[in-house]
């Protein structure tokens, strides 16, 4: 019902206000670029390159950054000292790192697959820290009387505690991580859907620019309902559901 409303008053606004469909695209100027696109591939070749550096980077960042957090969450004086470092450098935006990252991993996939694990790094990190800090202390007593230690506490006991508060950093994660993807790929690419963007616009094909924008969104949506999806079979294997 939602999409509806939206498309409903998208429609209104570019009949009742006169504006130029070629600065102001109807929905089915972009419906029939969506199809075009689709039928030459072309939506399909870029949507493929953004999803590899997207999965690239963000699971990367995803596995480092829960295994660090669930150490660095138990090891308090550790963190102490960590802490500032990453209070330091979580505020600055990813894309500030292009400059450092094109010099040091060269043109292709990789500056892309850096920035998406800059931005989704920091929030799992942080969300995995404060939630081994929220581990009921009744399962660490437990744990202790089963002599379960190191990594067979981290992965029986601590890790499934805190599972739904890292949920959160995931779904945050997935956010940012698309939303550098897209800007990264606006700037020194030559495919993946923020070039597509970018070469429509010099076109001014602003149906095709358009169309762009409602599929990153729409791609957005389902990775985020991907994350609930992974959430809910987690829980339930582990009998939280």
């Amino acid at each position: 019902m939602g999409f509806i409303i939206l498309i409903a008053i998208w429609q209104t606004i570019s009949l009742v206000g006169g504006y130029n469909t070629a600065l102001f695209p109807t929905p089915s100027q972009v419906l029939d670029a969506i199809i075009s696109l689709i039928k030459n591939g072309t939506l399909f070749e870029h949507f493929q390159v953004s999803m590899y550096r997207f999965l690239a980077g963000y699971l990367s960042a995803v596995v480092i950054a829960i295994i660090l957090g669930l150490i660095l969450g138990r090891i308090s004086i550790l963190w102490g000292v960590i802490d500032p470092i990453v209070q330091l450098l979580r505020p600055v935006s990813p894309t500030a790192w292009s400059p450092f990252i094109v010099l040091w991993f060269g043109i292709g996939d990789m500056p892309a697959i850096v920035i998406i694990f800059i931005a989704a790094f920091f929030p799992v990190l942080l969300s995995t820290v404060s939630a081994v800090g929220k581990v009921d202390k009744t399962y660490l007593k437990l744990a202790q009387n089963l002599e379960l230690k190191g990594f067979e506490l981290l992965r029986k006991i601590i890790f499934p505690a805190a599972f739904p508060y890292i949920a959160n950093g995931l779904h945050i994660a997935v956010g940012t991580a698309w939303i550098f993807l897209v800007a990264g790929e606006m700037v020194g690419t030559q495919s993946g859907l923020g070039y597509l963007i970018v070469d429509a616009r010099n076109s001014l094909r602003l149906d095709l620019v358009m169309e762009g924008i409602l599929f990153i969104g729409a791609t957005g949506l389902i990775l985020d309902k991907a994350v609930g999806l992974f959430e809910t079979w987690i829980n339930r294997i582990w009998g939280r559901a």
